[in-house]
């Protein structure tokens, strides 16, 4: 590609691919997006694969949120197993004290 050895200008920014250049243009293949990009030595039209600024928060904020939940289960867990463990020493301790 003359986007990997030339000065380049991108013509139009990254955009999804549709269908029909989804199976049309490989650079659509790794990220489903792509961007125009013109040559500026070669004069040449090309696409190179981009990444999506929206895409990529959406993807960021949908792990913080699955990780703020796992979190939030696992900190119940924890406040509910020490209740049990709790009141079952107690029973330890009230039935050590019925036994004198």
């Amino acid at each position: 590609p003359c986007w990997r050895v030339e000065q380049f200008v991108v013509a139009q920014e990254c955009t999804r691919c549709n269908s029909f250049q989804m199976k049309t243009v490989p650079a659509c293949g790794p990220t489903g997006f792509i961007e125009t990009i013109n040559c500026a030595s070669s004069h040449r039209d090309e696409f190179k694969s981009c990444r999506s600024a929206a895409l990529e928060a959406q993807r960021f904020w949908r792990f913080v949120g699955s990780a703020l939940g796992v979190a939030a289960a696992a900190a119940a867990l924890v406040v509910l197993r020490q209740r049990v463990l709790d009141r079952r020493a107690l029973e330890k301790v009230r039935k050590q004290i019925e036994s004198i």
